[in-house]
């Protein structure tokens, strides 16, 4: 790994990981942020939910290769009257515990980026630590997608391409205008697969208040994200797509996308090492994602070539072994049912 520079500031790379089929997308996001030759380390936050085995598998890479710190973290779980009821999916339950990156200041950090475990790098990302913020109280995150373009039933009304951040641009390097007060309600949600911060003990006590006062908790669709987006209202700064880029943003905003200058992608909804890429390159329930999931395969290939070369990681390839493949691919690739997002959709607001 390489070594951090002298600077100011002490960063990192911060991840979490609640169950065990999370660890063959922490793993391969080490293995990336190594490839690419980022100079800052991760900070694999884990709760025992994920388990002795998974546990000690990230032991071992950590203790072989040094680019993963670990750090063992307590579920945070809002107040019995503000349990969530409103997440759109089960699994988004104990996402508030991502909220514990903040706490890295414990740890002597003063910087950080948050990083989903279901995330891979392609291009060295460092940069994203560079941006600069109005203040050390701002957080840097990409817009939430709201074009909903497979009409799903959960989604509020106005999640429609017309209200999409992204919709309005027309170039890989565009990056949507900075939001205030007067921006339209979908303008001011985000995306927590990435965000930058300053970590420090009176930010995380200020963001601990409010998780054990509001009563919106319970409400939230996606807990984390909604969380972040209420707690850093008017403070947040929009960033490029590329450092968080949705897979479904390669065909739902296509004129923005460009594989050559993606750096993190974010294997959100179903996770590539679940399946193979069925018959016709079909991948994702949707069967769209073949070429996302492909690569992500490709990736595990490579680190799984390079362990067994060395032959010092019995217990992470034992563990990623078992982790990998366990479904059937899919076979069927269902059509956009509306066609993607125009300038010409957005509307004047307000």
């Amino acid at each position: 790994m390489p070594v951090q520079k002298e600077s100011r500031e002490k960063s990192c790379w911060v991840t979490l990981i609640t169950k065990p089929s999370y660890l063959p997308g922490a793993v391969i996001l080490a293995h990336t942020l190594e490839t690419q030759g980022s100079k800052y380390p991760l900070l694999i936050q884990y709760t025992s939910s994920l388990g002795k085995e998974a546990i000690a598998a990230l032991q071992e890479e950590a203790d072989n290769y040094g680019r993963i710190q670990l750090q063992e973290v307590d579920l945070l779980l809002p107040r019995k009257d503000q349990e969530n009821k409103g997440s759109v999916a089960e699994r988004f339950k104990d996402t508030f515990t991502k909220l514990r990156a903040f706490q890295v200041y414990e740890h002597g950090y003063t910087r950080a980026v948050f990083l989903d475990a279901d995330m891979a790098v392609f291009r060295n990302p460092d940069e994203i630590f560079d941006i600069e913020l109005p203040g050390r109280d701002w957080l840097a995150a990409n817009h939430s997608c709201v074009c909903n373009l497979d009409y799903d039933e959960w989604a509020p009304a106005d999640w429609q391409k017309g209200n999409c951040a992204y919709t309005p641009l027309t170039h890989p390097d565009d990056v949507a205008a900075r939001i205030d007060a007067s921006s339209r309600p979908t303008y001011q949600l985000l995306n927590g697969g990435m965000f930058l911060f300053y970590p420090t003990e009176d930010l995380w006590q200020r963001m601990l208040h409010h998780f054990n006062t509001t009563d919106k908790l319970k409400e939230y669709q996606f807990p984390d994200q909604d969380f972040l987006a209420d707690f850093y209202r008017d403070k947040w700064c929009p960033v490029s797509w590329r450092y968080n880029a949705l897979k479904t943003m390669r065909y739902w905003h296509p004129r923005i996308w460009s594989d050559e200058k993606l750096v993190i992608l974010h294997y959100i909804v179903d996770k590539p090492w679940e399946r193979q890429v069925g018959p016709n390159g079909v991948a994702g329930h949707l069967g769209r994602d073949g070429e996302t999931h492909e690569w992500w395969w490709n990736l595990y290939h490579g680190w799984r070539s390079q362990r067994k070369e060395e032959q010092n990681s019995p217990l992470v390839l034992s563990a990623m072994h078992r982790l990998v493949d366990t479904e059937k691919p899919f076979t069927e690739r269902i059509p956009l049912p509306q066609s993607v997002g125009q300038p010409e959709d957005v509307q004047p607001w307000p």
